[in-house]
C-alpha cells in the first residue's frame, strides 16, 4: 500500500523533476561558458514508450530494460537543436526560464497528488 507501483512511479517522477531542476540550474549558470551544451532530463517520453510497449522490457533480472512502470528512471541527455553560438554554447536562456516554470508546476502537481494519495490512506485507516 505504501510502496506500491503508483507511489514508486510518483517517487521516480519527483526524482526526475528534481534532476531537471539541477540541469536547468546548470544550464543557466553555464549560459556564457564556451563550448557548453545544454542538458535535458528525459522521463515522460521514456514512461510513455514503456506504457505503449515500444520501450525495451526486461524479461530476466540480468537483462537491461524496464520490467514495470515503477522502474522507469530519468535520463540526462545533451540537448540538440538549439542555435549554437560562435563559442559553441547552445543554451537558450528563454527556453531555460520556460522549462524552469513548467518544472515548478509539474513538481507541485506531483506533490499534491502524492499528498492526496496518502490523505486517502489516512482516511481509510481512521
Amino acid at each position: 500500500m505504501f510502496t506500491g507501483s503508483t507511489v514508486n512511479l510518483m517517487k521516480n517522477a519527483l526524482n526526475a523533476s528534481s534532476l531537471r531542476q539541477e540541469m536547468i540550474s546548470s544550464n543557466l549558470s553555464n549560459v556564457n561558458t564556451p563550448g557548453y551544451k545544454a542538458k535535458r532530463v528525459e522521463f515522460e517520453d521514456v514512461l510513455k514508450r514503456t506504457m505503449d510497449g515500444s520501450a525495451m522490457r526486461s524479461t530476466h533480472t540480468n537483462h537491461f530494460g524496464v520490467s514495470d512502470l515503477s522502474n522507469v528512471t530519468p535520463q540526462v541527455k545533451e540537448q540538440t537543436g538549439n542555435r549554437i553560438t560562435e563559442d559553441g554554447n547552445n543554451v537558450a536562456i528563454d527556453s531555460e526560464m520556460a522549462e524552469l516554470s513548467a518544472n515548478a508546476i509539474y513538481y507541485q502537481a506531483l506533490t499534491t497528488q502524492l499528498s492526496n494519495h496518502y490523505g486517502s490512506i489516512r482516511s481509510v485507516l481512521r
